[in-house]
């Protein structure tokens, strides 16, 4: 049997223990946070439909390369009329890129445009290497003493996979710099303490290099997909997570302070309260974001297991390390304003409001609920059909300029032509077919085993390959109508088996995909998130009553967007992936903070009855709670440095939602609605009856 001095020895042991693993953790693990960028994939096969039929053709017009390519094209503009200099120029260039590592020696012929203000050549680039960094090469020798006036830009798919990478370049520093600078600023206007915003953000680093070693890992080995859009969410859920559940665990070790007893014990008390919620918190997130594994979108179904990961690390790292500092430093984490050892009394901001919530809970509900409801109704305006490729970037781009002079100068798909995959004995009818078909220029070919047009066409196990160029640009809206049309017609050309793909296919089946998206995944996310909420209350009511007001608080942030977008930012339209992202996170994360309410709600409640014990925990958890949503809504915000027009949205959207959430949602119309249905709101567990209340469950 131990003594004293062993069990106070073994006590302090464990803590100390505990920090000594999670500085290993950080030590080895943190270095991946910096590599994750190398195991990025942010070509189209990355964000791919599943099943789609562009997908479908994309695989078979592997077959037909002995390398995968993605074209580059460049383009070359001078207002008065090319030169013969300028036409000599671009050349040279375009026969010497095919020295570089990652290029198809076989380019096609440098072709002026009718106006004779342009040229443009196709450059195959491997996407098997780092297509981005080949691109880089190319745009370095094209930029090396141009003839004076001279315009040149990179465009086409592989022009936009080099900017996509150039807009996350950095993600891993600037993310973590713009996150935890603002997270360190509210932490310190919160506690007033220089060490406590230290430890919580130290808690929030350790689990992303937990996260970004095991993500790491997975992705090298071909287990999970990455790419930038995931890495950013990554860090920004990481960061938010592992912060809000800090301050309610801090909140609640402050509380249990005031108890002049051992600190350890304290923190034993603390962790007893709040592993319950905080688990189920995360738990609902997890739970939440690996729905996203029944898309068809693979760039959502990449998104799950990544951002599941984040969690479960925010998760260990705030139920180990942070109790462990907290117990090692005590009440000096909380210097200079040390917590007091006598209870507080009942009064401040939240005690106030309480009462007030209470006393006109009717009005209170109501109001409030005809408010979000108000807002709900700009939803329609929001446009969520997709936005062109060249509209994804915020700035101007060498991709988007140079997209924008091929569509002045040449028809708008060059570079980037619809693919059509035909049986080899109906090419002849499905050629004839596409050519008929309005927004197709006559530039209608068979791939060849060269570029040369009398070649004949490569037959692959019976199937050949059909370019046909669009008069539109490839990433518009007329052309995504204009491939609907060529599907309408190669499919109706008989035991032709004809599939249609290409850049603009695969806008359309992105598009498609995200409508057959939200009608799956919402319905499952609600509920499993029911489940949650009922097994964590042990109830019914509430559960469906937290669904429902985070539901409404979900379409009346839509509805703000809507119109935020429309008539403030002037967005042209959003990915259609925006509103379902924004729904799984705000869903799963506004969830959070009525868990943290609810929990804390129950508790007293069965001590004092359910009218004090809304009002009791309200008061008690309404400080806390507002500090995790303005934190959580500053880490969101902080993916808008992204300068890509989904990011900035998901930014906003899930910002401004956070916020709702967190100081109207849970602190007027949750309470509200509770007092309002009274002891009823626990059915059927015994908090619901009366004469049971006041009965510790």
């Amino acid at each position: 049997m131990t003594s004293p001095p062993e069990r106070r020895t073994l006590r302090w042991l464990l803590p100390a223990l505990i920090l000594l693993a999670w500085f290993a953790v950080a030590a080895v693990g943190g270095p991946f946070a910096g590599m994750l960028g190398q195991v990025q994939t942010n070509d189209s096969s990355a964000f791919l439909p599943a099943e789609a039929e562009s997908t479908r053709v994309a695989e078979i017009e592997r077959t037909f390369a002995e390398s995968a390519l993605v074209p580059a094209v460049i383009v070359a503009e001078r207002a008065a009329g090319i030169t013969q200099e300028d036409r000599e120029y671009v050349r040279g260039v375009v026969g010497s890129s095919t020295s570089l590592t990652g290029v198809d020696p076989a380019v096609s012929s440098v072709l002026a445009s009718d106006d004779g203000r342009a040229v443009r050549a196709v450059v195959g680039v491997d996407t098997t290497g780092d297509p981005a960094e080949t691109v880089e090469q190319i745009r370095d020798r094209l930029a090396q003493d141009p003839p004076a006036g001279l315009r040149i830009f990179v465009t086409g798919p592989a022009g936009q996979i080099a900017d996509l990478t150039a807009a996350f370049a950095g993600i891993d520093t600037t993310l973590l710099l713009v996150a935890g600078g603002v997270v360190i600023v509210i932490l310190i206007i919160v506690y007033r303490s220089p060490l406590l915003p230290l430890i919580v953000v130290l808690s929030a680093i350790f689990a992303l290099a937990l996260a970004s070693a095991v993500i790491y890992l997975l992705a090298d080995t071909g287990v999970i997909v990455l790419n930038g859009q995931s890495q950013g969410i990554l860090f920004i859920l990481v960061f938010g997570a592992a912060t809000d559940y800090a301050l309610l665990l801090v909140a609640r070790y402050r509380e249990e302070l005031h108890d002049p007893r051992d600190r350890l014990a304290a923190m034993w008390r603390t962790l007893r309260a709040v592993r319950e919620p905080i688990a189920a918190s995360a738990g609902t997130v997890i739970l939440g974001v690996l729905c996203l594994l029944v898309s068809d979108l693979n760039s959502n179904r990449s998104l799950g297991p990544v951002a599941a990961i984040g969690i479960a690390a925010s998760l260990i790292a705030s139920l180990t390390f942070l109790p462990a500092a907290l117990a090692v430093f005590g009440r000096a984490a909380f210097w200079p304003l040390r917590p007091k050892t006598e209870t507080p009394a009942e009064e401040g901001f939240w005690w106030r409001l309480s009462r007030r919530v209470s006393a006109h809970r009717t009005v209170a509900w109501s109001v409030t609920a005809l408010l979000l409801v108000a807002c709900a109704g700009f939803l329609p305006q929001l446009k969520s059909s997709g936005v062109a490729q060249s509209e994804v970037f915020l700035t101007k781009v060498d991709s988007v300029v140079g997209q924008e002079v091929v569509s002045a100068h040449f028809p708008g798909g060059s570079g980037a032509p619809t693919v059509i995959i035909s049986n080899a004995d109906r090419a002849d009818a499905v050629v004839d077919a596409v050519r008929q078909v309005e927004g197709v220029s006559p530039t209608v070919t068979l791939v060849g085993a060269t570029e040369h047009p009398d070649a004949p066409p490569k037959v692959v196990d019976g199937r050949v390959e059909i370019n046909a160029v669009l008069t539109a640009a490839p990433d518009s809206e007329a052309a995504v109508d204009t491939v609907r049309r060529i599907r309408d017609a190669v499919h109706a050309v008989p035991d032709a088996d004809a599939l249609v793909g290409g850049p603009t296919a695969v806008q359309l089946d992105t598009q498609t995909t995200a409508a057959r998206d939200r009608a799956v995944i919402i319905p499952l996310v609600l509920v499993l998130v029911f489940a949650v909420l009922a097994l964590l209350l042990r109830a019914l009511v509430a559960p469906l009553l937290l669904i429902a007001t985070v539901v409404l608080s979900f379409a009346a942030t839509l509805g703000i967007s809507a119109l935020v977008f429309n008539h403030v930012f002037g967005f042209p339209g959003s990915d259609p992936v925006v509103p379902l992202f924004g729904f799984v996170f705000l869903v799963a994360l506004g969830v959070d903070y009525n868990i943290f309410l609810m929990t804390r709600v129950r508790e007293e409640s069965a001590r004092s009855g359910t009218e004090t014990g809304v009002r009791r925990g309200l008061a008690v958890t309404g400080g806390v709670i507002t500090s995790a949503g303005i934190v959580l809504a500053a880490t969101f915000g902080a993916l808008a440095v992204i300068p890509l027009i989904f990011l900035v949205q998901l930014a906003f959207i899930v910002s401004f939602g956070v916020l709702l959430d967190a100081l109207v949602v849970r602190a007027i119309l949750v309470p509200a609605l509770a007092l309002q249905i009274g002891p009823a709101v626990w059915w059927p567990s015994a908090l619901a009856r009366p004469s049971r209340s006041k009965v510790r469950t």
